[in-house]
């Protein structure tokens, strides 16, 4: 992915942008002309605890070459009233592993490239240089701080403590003695700064954002490096957390990251072209092109992006998206089969399905982890549900039911016990209610995918009985059916008469709720008006219209607005509405007329009340319309599901045709869309939360988001 000088604009140029990881929760981005848009751009954000408490660590560095008697700066930075323009130096950026920066300057020839240390808090820059005719002198000037990723250095003079030996520098800033830094530059020799600031940095995307845009940051020296005439040298330098800073070579990381990525791209390749020749058998069907191979394996990079390792808990998660979100238990599920089983990575996917089990609470799997003590949050009704799809889809991928009897079958057990009896913890008020359907929230509280909260206010309110959330309910307990057939069937042939009679009755128990269910889901969820699913039926709990069970107070209450959630009831293994009926194809063909784009789903019809098509302004506007029309991208998965299972279901010859079809032509508009998206726009390499729902569909939100990823790497493999 290479971006040549004609498109390095300062237009282009600051809505570019980057990111590396490392691991552990930490990562590394910018623009592509090295200027810091956002208050999250920085070359080090380490984790204090991985994944958690990331920190600011080093903002950027800036460069400058002094050849002869002049100085050329090669950074570029955005002042309140300015941009210096050491963007008019570069030539190119590329980004195949890392970020690589060309600049040329009076024929002097300057590459640059980032890394950081897998599973360390180590960032790596490495400097190629080649000297022109004269004697030159290269300034490095490392921009430092220590402030919590989310909060700003705002007018703020930096306390600096340094140790120097020759060129390897220790520095604790604002007495975070138990944090010091460590930098290090391969030669050359250090000049020490006393209470130099840089004043004001301004952030652009910040300000369009309504947070106020300007901090301050320490420049605790400058490095210089001479150069003779004609003289080639290569130079790295290192800053990190580690106290052996000296020892880190930074052309090994380059390579040893360039070899672990290669590895997971190869395991997936090799395995989809096997997958492609059984399948071809021996005809002459068509490879997949080089350029589509050229896509997924961008693809399949930028999902290890969002894989990282929980040292507390011994286990791997998965990070919702950069630069914001941790590891969310939504995000994780949705997110689980394209990160994880699609890139063959199997036993990363049993640490992820651990770390899901791990702090079940009546029933609830955490919604996330406090960023600050690590407490499990417990606002979600529907990442406990969506456990159940993506244990099915491990099932069917590894066939190990082994692991799932040893490590989860009795904690979704629990799960299916704590919906039934009813769960309270944190206003969750999940319950069964007498029509065997599902009821969870409160008017404030936001416990479904939609749950954007601004001054306690709920910008998309939808407590009662959700339609996805009673999709997953049928899912859940049809696989809890099958698995404990599965399960036991062993146990069956090695027990009494009574245990075999209590497991049998469990099975039962089991298949008669999820019929139920799927009897009341039927007659209450499709609105015959609209041809589509209503997105919430009303629960009418203490309702002055009627009693709870009376048909007419729920249609007068219920959610009949036009929203993509109802493709949950035929995307799951276990659909709920059956794939092959008229009411499916009238579902799917309002999701098509009225939510579908190029991007993903609008997350509202456009003429619903309060619908917004663009996602901008300050947070309290943002939340607002965060799922009032955005587009989002993940919903793409679901309507992929959708197809396959109607395709699958159907038996007409024509019906079946044309379904294959739409899915070709589908997938096809999927690769041509975000194979431009990964290369050209946006966050190079990755796929950002949303987009606008109107041209040019811009790319807003967090700027690289992992069931965007996962589901475009599913839907393309």
């Amino acid at each position: 992915m290479k971006i040549t000088k004609e498109e390095l604009d300062i237009e282009n140029g600051l809505k570019k942008e980057w990111l590396i990881t490392n691991g552990i929760g930490g990562f590394a981005s910018s623009t592509i002309i090295g200027a810091n848009t956002r208050k999250y751009h920085g070359l080090l954000i380490a984790p204090l605890t991985p994944p958690a408490q990331r920190y600011l660590i080093l903002s950027k560095v800036d460069e400058s070459i002094q050849i002869g008697d002049i100085k050329h700066n090669l950074y570029t930075n955005v002042g309140e009233n300015y941009i210096s323009k050491g963007f008019e130096y570069q030539e190119k950026f590329k980004k195949e592993y890392f970020p690589v920066f060309k600049y040329s300057v009076e024929n002097v020839e300057i590459i640059k490239a980032i890394c950081m240390k897998y599973g360390k808090n180590i960032v790596g820059i490495y400097y190629k240089i080649k000297n022109t005719d004269k004697p030159s002198k290269l300034s490095i000037a490392p921009i430092l701080n220590f402030r919590d990723f989310h909060s700003m250095s705002t007018d703020h003079y930096f306390d600096v403590k340094q140790t120097i030996n020759n060129t390897k520098v220790k520095l604790v800033i604002d007495g975070k003695s138990k944090f010091p830094i460590y930098m290090n530059l391969s030669e050359g020799k250090y000049i020490e700064h006393q209470n130099d600031t840089f004043k004001d940095m301004f952030y652009i995307e910040e300000e369009k954002r309504g947070f106020f845009p300007k901090e301050n940051h320490s420049v605790s020296g400058v490095y210089e490096v001479e150069l003779q005439p004609n003289e080639e040298k290569e130079i790295s330098f290192v800053c990190g957390l580690e106290d052996n800073i000296e020892e880190i070579n930074v052309k090994e990381i380059m390579q040893s990251e360039i070899e672990r990525i290669d590895k997971i791209v190869e395991n997936v390749m090799d395995s989809e072209e096997k997958s492609n020749k059984e399948k071809r058998g021996n005809t002459k069907s068509k490879n997949v092109s080089d350029k589509n191979k050229e896509f997924i394996s961008e693809l399949i990079k930028a999902s290890d992006q969002f894989i990282v390792y929980r040292p507390s808990f011994g286990l791997h998660t998965v990070i919702a998206g950069y630069p914001w979100f941790l590891d969310w238990g939504r995000d994780s599920l949705i997110s689980f089969e394209g990160l994880l089983l699609k890139t063959k990575r199997f036993d990363l996917a049993r640490e992820v399905l651990l770390t899901m089990v791990r702090d079940i609470k009546y029933g609830l799997v955490p919604n996330g982890y406090s960023g600050f003590d690590n407490r499990p949050l417990y606002n979600s009704a529907d990442a406990s549900l969506l456990l159940f799809e993506q244990i099915q889809k491990y099932i069917n991928y590894t066939g190990d039911y082994e692991f799932v009897k040893e490590n989860l079958y009795s904690k979704l057990e629990k799960v299916i016990d704590g919906y039934i009896k009813g769960i309270d913890v944190d206003n969750n008020n999940i319950y069964l209610d007498s029509d065997y359907l599902i009821v969870s929230g409160t008017e404030n509280t936001q416990n479904t995918w939609m749950d954007a909260k601004t001054n306690g206010i709920a910008a998309t309110p939808r407590n009662g009985k959700a339609v996805e959330i009673n999709s997953l309910w049928y899912n859940s307990l049809m696989v809890m059916a099958e698995l404990t057939e599965k399960l036991e069937e062993s146990s069956i042939e090695n027990t009494n008469n009574e245990k075999e009679v209590e497991i049998k009755a469990k099975i039962k128990k089991y298949k008669d709720l999820a019929r139920k269910c799927k009897k009341s889901f039927n007659e209450k969820f499709y609105n015959a008006k609209r041809k589509c699913l209503y997105d919430v039926v009303s629960s009418c709990k203490n309702s002055e219209d009627t009693n709870n069970n009376d048909k007419k107070c729920e249609e007068k209450n219920s959610d009949g607005k036009i929203r993509p959630n109802q493709l949950f009831a035929l995307s799951l293994t276990y659909p709920v509405i059956d794939p092959n009926s008229e009411k499916a194809y009238n579902i799917v063909n309002v999701v098509e007329k009225k939510l579908l784009n190029n991007y993903g789903l609008k997350s509202l019809a456009k003429g619903e009340p309060n619908y917004i098509e663009i996602y901008e302004g300050d947070s309290f506007k943002r939340d607002m319309s965060y799922h009032q029309g955005i587009t989002w991208t993940w919903l793409l998965g679901l309507y992929f599901d959708v197809l396959r299972n109607m395709i699958k279901a159907e038996k007409r010859k024509t019906y079946k045709t044309e379904l294959e079809n739409k899915l070709n032509d589908f997938t096809s508009k999927i690769s041509k869309t975000f194979t431009k998206e990964i290369e050209q726009r946006g966050c190079i390499g990755s796929i950002a939360e949303i987009y606008d729902s109107v041209r040019p569909y811009e790319p807003k939100g967090a700027i690289a988001q992992a069931w965007s990823v996962a589901e475009i790497l599913r839907i393309s493999i």
